[in-house]
């Protein structure tokens, strides 16, 4: 379509990306970004890309990803667990600073020739455009005046982000058991002397080290200090002596925005105004810019705004809404974290890699074969070479349980003298009420004389990984032997959910016996 004039609200990486995008293909359209804050005045730390998002940017656009990857920092993943370690291998997964990003997308959004405006807050009604791209972030003002039908979800756990003054080796996650409870970094390398530091726990934990009088004490433009101290003394054998540093850093809790729709007359949402993704999948920059292609795209094929509009959250939303899904199961993975410190952690890294069931061992096993085997080795003592069925070896393993020797992690039958106690609940979120009840109710069967649970219900894969994940729930919280339902067609997912410490046995569902 025709465009005489962008407007774009919002400087970050989104809203700078789909300007250049727009610009490149459109040389005499007037594309302007109104950002409210300063040259420089962003706040944060590092930003994560990894190799999916660095393709998508090379089709668009190989120049910029050029000077991203040039800035960036490349690291692979480790899981630390007192003086237990995994490391996982990603070579193309690299750390940014935010601001070396935001000064790359400004350098080559002007280079286009788009016109940068800062330090003005703009309206989409202020803007005089064709077409308004609204990139203002998950505080979405354009968002809240419009009739987008937009919902956010509050998460349980709180976080915050600081950072340090040295490079991490690599990606760590690993958990700071305090006084007060269990806290858990998410901690990454963003360039030779810098560290981003997200550190999360869950509200009780909070509570009890007195943050919730330092949150309401510090100011909205400050750093909660008291916070960053004592979380600086609890993760001191990661940061080796260096101090955690601050950037109006303040405890909160992660949003989930979801809308009915992304555009209403001339406007359009782009990035976190449209829609967010936890942060444990390091989801937001990737789509944004993955927005601005779309929508660059969309522009380009159809004749007019609105068809533009509804061709990009056509193309854009099963993408988005698919990563919203899987961020929700690594974030209610992530917030319940500190239930698995039992775990070795070979496989606490399996656990971790497949909590959200978009890696399957058989990928894992080709990128990371020691941390398979190693998984392997404290699941049923592997100790030669990777079998090369894995799925079999892991369910012809033997198992000793509740006094009990089974022949392989497949029950065809519950043996004679074992009281099993079925759970049928389908429920959305197995750390949830509905699974409080649940819980409740396997304690009371247990007190009763149960042996184990065995859980069953729809043979979908949601809801097949959701009964994984209710099972490991229970394992840990209440014990007895445990038994998972589903149907043969996922037994890659089951062998990955016993490997993963989420059950003891399962059980092909009748019709694919």
């Amino acid at each position: 379509m025709q465009l005489r004039r962008v407007g774009v609200l919002g400087g970050g990486p989104g809203g700078l990306y789909a300007a250049r995008l727009l610009k490149l293909a459109r040389p005499s359209c007037d594309v302007i970004v109104h950002e409210q804050g300063e040259p420089g005045a962003t706040f944060g730390f590092g930003v994560g890309l990894a190799a999916g998002t660095q393709r998508n940017l090379q089709a668009a656009d190989p120049d910029t990803l050029r000077d991203i990857v040039a800035a960036g920092y490349r690291h692979d993943m480790t899981m630390q667990v007192g003086d237990r370690a995994a490391r996982v291998h990603n070579d193309r997964l690299i750390g940014i600073a935010r601001t070396e990003l935001l000064a790359v997308l400004q350098r080559h959004a002007e280079k286009a020739g788009v016109g940068l405006e800062f330090g003005a807050r703009r309206r989409a009604g202020d803007v005089d455009a064709d077409i308004v791209i609204a990139a203002d972030g998950v505080s979405s003002a354009t968002r809240e005046d419009g009739d987008f039908g937009g919902t956010i979800e509050t998460g349980r756990g709180l976080y915050l982000w600081c950072g340090t003054d040295f490079a991490l080796a690599d990606a760590v996650f690993a958990p700071a058991e305090t006084e007060h409870g269990t806290f858990v970094t998410h901690a990454y390398p963003y360039s030779d002397g810098q560290s981003t530091f997200l550190i999360e726990t869950d509200e009780q934990t909070w509570h009890r080290a007195g943050f919730e009088a330092t949150t309401e004490q510090t100011p909205s433009d400050a750093s909660d200090v008291p916070s960053l101290r004592y979380l600086q003394q609890g993760f001191a054998g990661q940061l080796r002596g260096h101090a955690l540093i601050g950037n109006r850093t303040r405890w909160t809790r992660f949003r989930t925005v979801r809308c009915q729709r992304w555009s209403s007359g001339r406007t359009v949402l782009l990035g976190d105004a449209a829609h967010t993704a936890h942060f444990s999948i390091g989801s937001g920059t990737k789509l944004a810019i993955e927005d601005a292609i779309g929508l660059a795209e969309a522009l380009g094929a159809e004749p007019d705004a609105a068809r533009a509009f509804d061709r990009y959250e056509a193309t854009r939303r099963p993408a988005v809404e698919r990563l919203q899904e899987l961020a929700r199961r690594s974030q209610l993975w992530w917030e319940s974290f500190p239930s698995r410190l039992h775990v070795p952690a070979g496989q606490l890294m399996v656990a971790y890699m497949t909590r959200a069931g978009n890696v399957p061992l058989d990928r894992l096993v080709t990128t990371n074969p020691d941390v398979v085997a190693s998984a392997l080795g404290q699941y049923a003592g592997l100790t030669a070479q990777l079998p090369a069925d894995l799925t079999s070896w892991i369910l012809d393993r033997p198992l000793r349980c509740e006094g009990r020797q089974f022949p392989h992690r497949v029950l065809a039958a519950v043996p004679d003298g074992v009281d099993m106690y079925t759970i049928t609940d389908v429920v959305a979120d197995p750390w949830g009420q509905a699974a409080d009840a649940v819980v409740r109710r396997a304690r009371r069967a247990r007190a009763a004389g149960a042996g184990g649970f065995r859980f069953t219900g729809p043979a979908d894969r949601p809801s097949v990984l959701t009964r994984m994940d209710l099972a490991e729930r229970v394992r840990t919280e209440v014990g007895g032997l445990i038994v998972v339902d589903g149907p043969a067609g996922l037994c890659d997912d089951l062998a990955a959910g016993l490997v993963s410490a989420r059950a003891d046995l399962v059980s092909f569902n009748e019709e694919d016996a």
